[in-house]
């Protein structure tokens, strides 16, 4: 299916709703939660999440959802979490990408990776304009859901979310203690750095370091984990959020 067809069943505004709570929960998730959290009937639910499966958007699996095995323990669940595979559509079409990967093989090649860095910060401090350095975590994720970033505190989830309507029981609720680390469940970049990690992800740093203010009470480091942006925010040294 084309990338144009696939985003075009987005359409639906009940399955986009269903698409994007999957999407933002970063954990597989099964039909009952999400036909509660788009407001729909279950039937009506599972058909536009086998649908979305279907494009491709989704990638579907079963899990029983008790958390128990063996006799009793009931049957498997269906359950989705967000494809990894990445769509895009560019009308006229455009290689954005293909010029990207080239322009960083050269910089690599060529040792700028200093260069690279003190541009990208250049960049963030312009985004941020005339604003002051953000001022703890929540105004951070906020700057970072609108450049994409899918940012989420980390240990913090909702104990009912957790706990699937389908059944489940003794699911892990949110956690007693704020959570002081923002990571990011998507990267912008991530085409290109997969093929060039160190050049592409300390752009990605000193991007969000004059993007959120080096000088704040909040700090953007590296700290990688698979599926995840390279880079986490938290709350700087002797600096409450």
């Amino acid at each position: 299916m084309e990338d144009i067809n696939v985003i075009a069943v987005l359409q639906d505004p009940v399955r986009r709703r269903l698409y994007e709570y999957v999407a933002a929960q970063g954990r597989e998730v099964g039909r009952n939660e999400a036909a509660e959290a788009a407001g729909v009937a279950r039937t009506l639910a599972a058909h536009h999440l086998d649908r979305l499966t279907e494009a491709g958007l989704l990638e579907s699996g079963s899990r029983r959802l008790t958390g128990r095995s063996g006799p009793g323990a009931g049957r498997p669940a269906k359950v989705y979490t967000r494809a990894r595979v990445e769509r895009s559509v560019s009308l006229p079409a455009r290689d954005y990408r293909t010029a990207a990967e080239l322009l960083a093989e050269a910089a690599e090649q060529a040792g700028l990776d200093a260069g690279l860095c003190a541009a990208a910060r250049r960049r963030g401090e312009a985004l941020r304009g005339s604003a002051a350095p953000c001022g703890g975590l929540e105004e951070a994720m906020e700057v970072l859901a609108s450049r994409g970033y899918e940012p989420h505190l980390e240990g913090v989830e909702d104990a009912e979310g957790a706990q699937d309507a389908e059944g489940a029981e003794g699911a892990t609720g949110a956690t007693g203690a704020a959570a002081r680390v923002v990571r990011m469940r998507n990267c912008p970049f991530h085409a290109v750095a997969e093929r060039f990690p160190p050049l592409v992800c300390g752009m990605n740093l000193a991007l969000l370091e004059g993007l959120l203010g080096a000088d704040g009470p909040v700090r953007a480091r590296m700290d990688a984990r698979p599926g995840e942006c390279c880079v986490v925010v938290e709350t700087s040294k002797n600096n409450d959020d």
